[in-house]
C-alpha cells in the first residue's frame, strides 16, 4: 500500500505530479482545523502553505505522519515542538522565494525613491503633478543591508549594477564573505545608521530582531533615508516608524511585512510617504512554482527515508556544507546498519571517526545518519533524522564523535566502532570517483575493497588452501549466486576476512552450513 499525502493548499501542479509518481496524493483545500483533525490520520505527509496551521492537535491526530512540509520560506504555522516530540520531520522551501523576494525589496526602493505608486495615483486622478515627484537616484547612494543571507546577498548584487554604494551589519557573515559580496561590514548598527541613504533588512524575527528599529534609531538616520522590508514584520516598530514618516524625520518607506496578517489596519494605512503591499515578496509565478516543486522533492525525501536538507528540527546543514557530506550522508547510515547486524550482545557505544578533507567540515548529520541506520536495525520506534540521537541517548549508547585531517590512502574516510560486550566491531568507508561510488575498505581491520549491495556475508577464518571453494560449493547447493567476493589476510597461513556480495537473501541455516563445512570462526549476515 502506497504512501498517502495531503496537499492541504494550492502548490504548483508540476510539484503534485511529482509526487504521484511515488505516492498516493489527495488535494483538499479550505479545511477547517476540525475536518484537517478528521482527516489526517489516513495520512503519512502533510503539505501546506500559509493559511494552514498544523497545530498540536493536528499533529497528535496524525498518528501515521512522517513529514510536514511547508510551500515556502517559513514555518510559523507549523508546531515544531509538537511534531519533533513525535519525531515527524518539518520542513520547508527557504530557497524558492529568494529572487523573488531581492527583486521585491528593488522594487520597493526604486517605487520609494521616485514616488511611482503616488505619481500613478496622481494620474488617474486626472492630474498632472510632475514636480510635485522629484525623486532621487540610486547611483552611487549608499545602501544599509541588515542581514547578508540568502535574499540578503542578492539584493546586495543587484545594488552593485545601479553603482551603490554597499554597507552592511550581520554578525554571522565573516569580513570575507562580505568582501566578495562586495559590502563594506560594520560591527554596530550606529555607526551604520547616520550613513545610510537606503535602508533594507533582511533578518529573521527574534527576541533580538522584534523592535529593532524605533524613535531612537530613526533619530539617528537622515531625514531623506528610505527604509525597506520584505523580511519579517515588527523589525520595524510601526507606531515609531509611522511618527518619523509624518515628522519627517525619514523621507519614505516600502513595507511588505507586517505583525499579523491580513493586515488591512496599520499606523502606517494613509501615510503618503509609506509605500504598503501586501506580503508580495514571494508573490510570482516562478516562486510558486519552485517553492510547490522543492517542498514535493523534500517530502519525498522525508517518507524515503532520506536526509532532507530544509528540515527545520534537525541540526541545520548549510547548503556548502551539505555540498561536502551530502554525498557520505546514505554510507553513513549503510555502516550503521552494518554495525548492528554484525553485534552479538547489544551497542554500548558508538565511535565515529571522519579522517582527511572530511574532518573539516561540521558532520553532525553524518553522525546522526549512522545512529539513524543503526537504530533502525534494532529498534522497534520508527526512526529518523530527527528522533535517532534522542532514541541512542534513552538507550544509553555513548556516542562520540572525533576528526582527523590527515589519512595516507583515501581524500575522505569514515570509521565506525560499535563496541559490544563481545568486543568491538569496526568498519571504514570511503567514496570514490567522480560518482562517489561507495567501498568498503577496512573491516574488523583487514583491508578491502568491496562495493557495498543488499546481499553481504562475511566470514572469518584461518587462511588455508580450498576456503573459497568451500564457501562456493555450499552456496551453489542452494541456488544463492556470488556477485562478488574479497579476501584480506594478516599474512599467509594467518587470520583471514572473505567477504561476498550474494544476488540473494542467505538463510541462517546456509550461514550455519558454511561454518561447519569450512571450519569457519565467526561468520556475519548483512542486509542494506
Amino acid at each position: 500500500m502506497r504512501m498517502k499525502v495531503l496537499v492541504a493548499e494550492k502548490i504548483a501542479a508540476s510539484g503534485i505530479e511529482m509526487l504521484k509518481e511515488e505516492f498516493e496524493v489527495e488535494v483538499k483545500t479550505d479545511l477547517t482545523p476540525e475536518q484537517l483533525v478528521a482527516e489526517i490520520p489516513a495520512y503519512h505527509a502533510l503539505i501546506v502553505r500559509s493559511a494552514t496551521r498544523a497545530t498540536r492537535e493536528v499533529i497528535e491526530a496524525g498518528t501515521n505522519l512522517k513529514i510536514i512540509g511547508r510551500a515556502g520560506v517559513g514555518v510559523d504555522n507549523v508546531d515544531v515542538q509538537a511534531a519533533t516530540e513525535r519525531g515527524i520531520i518539518v520542513c520547508n522551501a527557504p530557497t524558492s522565494n529568494v529572487v523573488s523576494a531581492a527583486e521585491h525589496t528593488m522594487a520597493l526602493m526604486l517605487a520609494s525613491a521616485r514616488s511611482i505608486p503616488q505619481a500613478a495615483a496622481s494620474m488617474n486622478e486626472h492630474k498632472w503633478e510632475r514636480s510635485k515627484f522629484t525623486g532621487a537616484e540610486l547611483y552611487e547612494k549608499t545602501l544599509a543591508i541588515f542581514g547578508l543571507g540568502r535574499i540578503g546577498s542578492l539584493v546586495a548584487e543587484r545594488a552593485r549594477s545601479f553603482g551603490m554604494r554597499i554597507i552592511g551589519f550581520d554578525p554571522y557573515t565573516s569580513p570575507e564573505r562580505a568582501q566578495a559580496m562586495g559590502v563594506e561590514l560594520f560591527e554596530s548598527v550606529e555607526e551604520i545608521l547616520p550613513q545610510a541613504d537606503f535602508i533594507t533588512v533582511h533578518l529573521p524575527k527574534t527576541k533580538e530582531t522584534i523592535g529593532m528599529f524605533g524613535a531612537e534609531q530613526f533619530a539617528m538616520m537622515k531625514n531623506t533615508v528610505r527604509v525597506i522590508n520584505t523580511a519579517r514584520g515588527g523589525i520595524y516598530q510601526v507606531d515609531a516608524l509611522a511618527e518619523a514618516l509624518k515628522a519627517g524625520t525619514i523621507a519614505a518607506a516600502g513595507i511588505d511585512v507586517f505583525e499579523v496578517e491580513p493586515c488591512t489596519d496599520s499606523p502606517l494605512v494613509g501615510v503618503p510617504n509609506a509605500i504598503l503591499t501586501p506580503h508580495l515578496g514571494a508573490s510570482t509565478a516562478e516562486a510558486q512554482d519552485r517553492a510547490g516543486e522543492q517542498i514535493a522533492q523534500f517530502v519525498a525525501a522525508g517518507l524515503r527515508g532520506e536526509m532532507v536538507p530544509t528540515a527545520v528540527n534537525i541540526a541545520p546543514v548549510a547548503p556548502e556544507v551539505y555540498k561536502k557530506v551530502g554525498p557520505f550522508i546514505q554510507l553513513a547510515e549503510n555502516l550503521g546498519k552494518m554495525v548492528a547486524q554484525m553485534s552479538h550482545g547489544g551497542i554500548e557505544s558508538i565511535e565515529t571517526h571522519f579522517i582527511g578533507s572530511l574532518a573539516e567540515t561540521d558532520t553532525r548529520i553524518l553522525k546522526t545518519a549512522v545512529l539513524k541506520g543503526m537504530l533502525t536495525i534494532v529498534s522497534a520506534e520508527s526512526v529518523n533524522f530527527v528522533n535517532a540521537d534522542y532514541y541512542a541517548e534513552q538507550r544509553g549508547i555513548q556516542v562520540t564523535e572525533t576528526k582527523r585531517t590527515e589519512t595516507h590512502d583515501y581524500v575522505s574516510m569514515v570509521v565506525i566502532k560499535a563496541n559490544t560486550p563481545d568486543g568491538p566491531v569496526e568498519i571504514g568507508a570511503t567514496l570514490m570517483g567522480k560518482k562517489n561510488e561507495p567501498r568498503l575498505v577496512s573491516l574488523y581491520g583487514f583491508d578491502l575493497d568491496m562495493i557495498p549491495s543488499q546481499h553481504m556475508s562475511f566470514f572469518l577464518y584461518e587462511d588455508r588452501p580450498g576456503m573459497i571453494g568451500k564457501v562456493g560449493t555450499v552456496l551453489g547447493a542452494h541456488d544463492i549466486n556470488i556477485a562478488s567476493m574479497q579476501v584480506g589476510r594478516e599474512k599467509v597461513g594467518g587470520t583471514a576476512l572473505m567477504g561476498i556480495n550474494v544476488d540473494s537473501h542467505m538463510p541462517k541455516d546456509v550461514l550455519r552450513k558454511i561454518t561447519e563445512e569450512a571450519g569457519i570462526k565467526n561468520a556475519w549476515t548483512v542486509e542494506l
